[in-house]
């Protein structure tokens, strides 16, 4: 099997003594790093991309987004990733690793911000026209900033990002319908931790007792937490954070199908492929050829 590749911000920013952030126009970047970004592909940053011209898809861990101006995708390291843009392309791209942000905010991290801590969340906001001006404004400022040499230029940096995203979470909660609700704002902290728990736990925890034993809340609460927060049940969250796992080993591990399925957990390979075809709607060879022809 061909290996997915990991890319490191280094690739992208040759002769820079920082490794911690990068910046650039998208077309340049397209150019820059063409021969890394043509295929299919992981980070170890998070990274943030603004659309404002052209057109294309945006295919992100296996979900396929459209593209046109004033789309805007959040990504989180170890996510694969890989888009076909038309020729007139044009936007904003940065990466940040968790240090650089996280050593500056202790009390913030970004795994907080929705579309970078949550599986289950849309990886694309569709910014409206005043939105679209607005973040476009940040980002022409983020820009600027990162090719001067200011006094304090990283936190001028840092706050810009951190202005992005929060603006990026509200919107997301007024397209959601989750602005204003103090039920629906402890809901979701409640599925934060759920998934946090879910991230450390899921090879070898399927049980939605378990992770509600560990919330110290029922089963039917955790349940009408997920389905008021994503619409699906604690089960379903769990299964497709183990599929998608599943999916992502089956592109970057060169690995016999048997001993994936008994890393993900799973004694008895058909019951693996049996849960894969009803979550993912194919086997995990027919996705192999799907993905890797």
């Amino acid at each position: 099997m061909n290996s997915i590749s990991v890319l490191h911000i280094n690739l992208f920013q040759p002769g820079k003594n920082t490794s911690d952030f990068y910046f650039n126009r998208m077309k340049e970047h397209l150019v820059l790093g063409h021969r890394h970004i043509e295929k299919p592909h992981r980070h170890d940053f998070y990274a943030t991309i603004l659309f404002t011209k052209g057109s294309g898809t945006h295919e992100i861990d296996f979900q396929r987004y459209d593209v046109s101006a004033g789309s805007l995708f959040f990504m989180s390291p170890g996510q694969i990733h890989s888009w076909e843009l038309s020729e007139d392309i044009d936007g904003y791209i940065f990466f940040c690793s968790q240090d650089f942000y996280e050593m500056h905010y202790v009390n913030q991290k970004l795994r907080s911000f929705p579309f970078f801590g949550s599986v289950n969340f849309p990886r694309k906001l569709q910014l409206t026209e005043t939105e679209l001006s607005e973040n476009n404004h940040l980002f022409a400022v983020l820009e600027k900033e990162y090719h001067l040499q200011n006094v304090m230029k990283n936190g001028f940096i840092l706050s810009l990002m951190s202005q992005i995203f929060i603006h990026a979470t509200r919107a997301f909660s007024k397209e959601l319908g989750k602005e204003n609700s103090e039920v629906n704002i402890s809901y979701f902290k409640h599925y934060q931790q759920f998934e946090n728990l879910i991230e450390e736990y899921f090879a070898k925890e399927k049980s939605v007792a378990f992770y509600a034993s560990l919330l110290e809340i029922s089963s039917k609460h955790l349940n009408r937490i997920t389905r008021t927060v994503v619409q699906k049940t604690a089960t379903d969250v769990i299964t497709e954070r183990i599929i998608l796992e599943a999916k992502r080993m089956l592109m970057y591990l060169d690995e016999s199908l048997t001993e994936i399925a008994f890393r993900l957990g799973f004694e008895e390979y058909s019951y693996f492929v049996r849960v894969f075809r009803k979550t993912s709607g194919m086997t995990p060879t027919q996705f192999i050829k799907k993905y890797k022809a």
